[in-house]
């Protein structure tokens, strides 16, 4: 049990007990089925191995900012939203064809091993891992349903599953549909937005407020707090994608211009840049291989024209309304602190 206090340390320890443990019995389940599975089980693990764990915190206090007490069956509810995110995570690498993440191979790159001198090894090991995707939002809903919160309480937060889902795949199929298209700061946001700041803020947050019995009034301050923080979030994430160290960052700095995402960053890029510097970008952005001085040349354009600088007021300002949001909240004091912990930590950050 945790005291009023915040410990995130302790906190995403006793989350990823939660995980490891649910999702080893799963794995062990699956692979039980037929020794050809076993590498498969193998990327389940893998894929909650390690992580922040906001959007558990985030869930966590929803409900203590209710004034609920802390308790290990909201643990265990608060740790399903950390499977929505690995599922996300498997699937948006599989998207955007990443190749590394943490610092380790993504799952469609690492299943290859699985299916290697098989006939179109690569499409068997990108469908293997869009499975792997699908299992994990589906093992997400089981841990929240057989957490042991109450039925009543889980009932009342249930409705927002289907929110959280529809939302989330609305933001990867307006990224999809986006890509590749004149860069456009308001769709940028908008991609960040549903893509991103909705699970990784808002909906948890809500889900632990619905399990707690939250009213309206809260609810709608859990959302004027999660949104902007959200958005924030992703920014921040857009930043780090070209300009963070990839050793801290575990992702290779080429993926957004080598993908050609539609990112606020290159979105503001291209409304600041005259003609030249736009023809620039379109030689560069696209490449299969912008390394070297290709991604130098993204880098210099982006820098001379201050786009980062205009991405960190974005930030800036959005932790500004998100905390301005959380003063305006009749929450118990520690709950204030917490989130206002995690505020900080989500959008100043190096990884």
């Amino acid at each position: 049990m945790m005291s009023d206090g915040w410990d995130p340390a302790a906190f995403r320890a006793r989350v990823d007990g939660v995980l490891h443990r649910f999702v080893a019995e799963e794995a062990d389940q699956l692979a039980a089925i037929d020794p050809a599975l076993a590498p498969v089980a193998t990327r389940l693990e893998a894929a909650v191995a390690d992580g922040k764990r906001l959007r558990a915190a985030f869930c966590y206090w929803g409900w203590r900012a209710v004034g609920q007490p802390d308790g290990d069956a909201l643990v265990r509810a608060a740790a399903s939203m950390e499977l929505v995110h690995a599922a996300a995570v498997v699937h948006d690498d599989l998207i955007d064809d990443s190749s590394l993440r943490r610092g380790r191979p993504t799952a469609h790159v690492a299943l290859r091993g699985a299916v290697r001198g098989r006939p179109r090894a690569v499409t068997a090991a990108r469908s293997l891992a869009m499975l792997v995707g699908d299992l994990l939002m589906g093992l997400a809903g089981q841990l929240f349903a057989t957490s042991g919160l109450p039925a009543a309480f889980l009932a009342r937060a249930r409705p927002l599953w289907s929110v959280l889902a529809r939302e989330l795949v609305a933001g990867e199929c307006l990224e999809i549909l986006r890509t590749g298209a004149d860069p456009d700061t308001a769709a940028s946001l908008k991609v960040i937005r549903y893509k991103t700041a909705k699970y990784t803020v808002e909906h948890p947050l809500l889900i632990g407020g619905a399990l707690a019995g939250a009213g309206e009034r809260l609810r709608e301050g859990y959302s004027a707090y999660g949104l902007p923080l959200g958005e924030a979030f992703q920014l921040r994430d857009d930043l780090l994608g070209l300009f963070g160290d990839p050793d801290r960052t575990g992702k290779a700095n080429a993926d957004d211009v080598r993908g050609q995402r539609p990112t606020a960053l290159l979105a503001e890029t291209w409304r600041l840049a005259g003609e030249g510097d736009r023809k620039r970008l379109r030689a560069l952005l696209g490449r299969r291989d912008p390394d070297g001085d290709g991604l130098r040349a993204v880098r210099e354009v982006m820098s001379r024209l201050k786009t980062p600088d205009r991405i960190e007021a974005m930030i800036t300002a959005r932790v500004e309304e998100a905390l301005g949001a959380l003063h305006e909240l009749d929450v118990p004091p520690h709950a204030a602190e917490a989130l206002t912990v995690l505020a900080r930590s989500a959008a100043v950050r190096l990884s």
